[in-house]
């Protein structure tokens, strides 16, 4: 494992004037001129350019960037084939303040990616993320040149003439899940190699483990914490969710090599569950402003864990540029519905979680390409 320097590092999403031409394979993580502006915790003075996760959403006619009927789209987001009679959703894009955001190229990114594997961590959202990144990509790659595989919870399509992998791995908490004595689901929050054992020898890490950790009693995926030989049946979620991410930050610190692989944890995507649900229901627009702007806990908690590690982790931070498109969730075009059906949409529940593809997630792809 090499040695590297025990200072904080932040890291904030930016852009560069200049931006990533001809680099060496072999020197790809080490570069400053290819989107990203690195800021020490210790050295504030240092100048950033553009943050990209501060700007507006801006109506562009030639979005999106792919057909909605791409063949990697689950049902569950596949608004437009569920049903979803109106498609404006589709053609937003996020304009950073004081820079723009490159639209995303799929050929620049199987360039840059070329040998290489990208692997995204997390729960359903982070899945919803990878469909996104597989549809953005997979239009330039001819039939027959492309498949995709799978591995138990894990998938991962292939981009042969690049010898390139996107991946996807199914770990919502992170650390990890198991049965207990009689059959009671523990949480072990000092344990995580189940999970991390899949993350090795991965050139772009990008993780994210939020919305599992607020489940509520009803809704909740255990039914005790457990830390070295200590059982709880109850803990404040942001305790645990910051002891969780702590034994995370620790798994990266000493079992990955900065010079090798790049981690990006990306903050958590907000939801618009509010009314049970209904919410989202029949929105149309982003909203223009908050009266109210809001951090989760869970991001306040994020970022604290990212400080104190020696790891250089980027954050992307999603969170609040997402919150303005309540119209973004399939509410309740999360199954296929039929005209008749669309009459009596109360009857069936609404989804304010995840997102309709092509949609928000293609903006984070976009933000996610230029960081690599």
């Amino acid at each position: 494992m090499a040695n590297y320097p025990r200072f904080t590092f932040v890291f904030v999403i930016t852009l560069f004037i200049c931006f990533f031409h001809g680099k060496s394979s072999s020197s790809w993580l080490n570069n400053e001129d290819n989107g990203v502006i690195m800021v020490q915790g210790r050295r504030e003075d240092r100048p950033t350019r553009c943050d990209f996760s501060v700007g507006k959403w801006v109506y562009d006619q030639s979005y999106p960037l792919y057909d909605s009927n791409c063949p990697y789209l689950s049902t569950a987001v596949s608004c437009q084939r569920n049903g979803r009679p109106d498609s404006g959703y589709e053609k937003w894009k996020w304009k950073p303040n004081g820079c723009s955001l490159p639209r995303f190229d799929a050929l620049k990114f199987l360039g840059k990616m070329r040998r290489k594997r990208i692997m995204l961590v997390g729960d359903s959202i982070m899945r919803n993320q990878w469909e996104s990144l597989v549809c953005l990509v997979q239009g330039v790659i001819p039939t027959g040149h492309k498949k995709v595989t799978y591995n138990g919870l894990s998938m991962a399509f292939h981009a042969l003439d690049f010898e390139t992998s996107i991946e996807f791995s199914w770990a919502p908490l992170l650390v990890e899940l198991k049965k207990g004595p009689e059959n009671k689901r523990v949480l072990h929050l000092d344990l995580i190699e189940e999970n991390a054992r899949y993350w090795r020898g991965v050139d772009v890490l990008v993780f994210d483990s939020a919305h599992w950790w607020t489940h509520s009693d009803q809704w909740s995926s255990w039914d005790y914490y457990m830390e070295g030989k200590s059982l709880y049946k109850t803990m404040n979620p942001m305790i645990a969710y910051q002891k969780g991410l702590t034994t995370w930050a620790k798994w990266v610190d000493l079992n990955i090599d900065p010079r090798k692989t790049r981690v990006i944890f990306r903050s958590m995507s907000p939801r618009h569950n509010r009314q049970n649900g209904w919410r989202c229901y029949n929105q149309k627009t982003p909203l223009k402003f908050f009266s109210h702007p809001h951090v989760p806990e869970q991001v306040v908690v994020l970022k604290g864990v990212l400080k104190r590690m020696s790891f250089p982790v980027y954050l992307h931070d999603v969170t609040m540029m997402s919150a303005f498109r309540r119209d973004g969730h399939p509410s309740v075009y999360r199954r296929a519905l039929n005209q008749a059906r669309r009459q009596h949409p109360r009857e069936f529940s609404s989804d304010c979680s995840h997102w309709c593809l092509p949609g928000v997630p293609d903006i984070w792809n976009e933000m996610l390409s230029a960081m690599i």
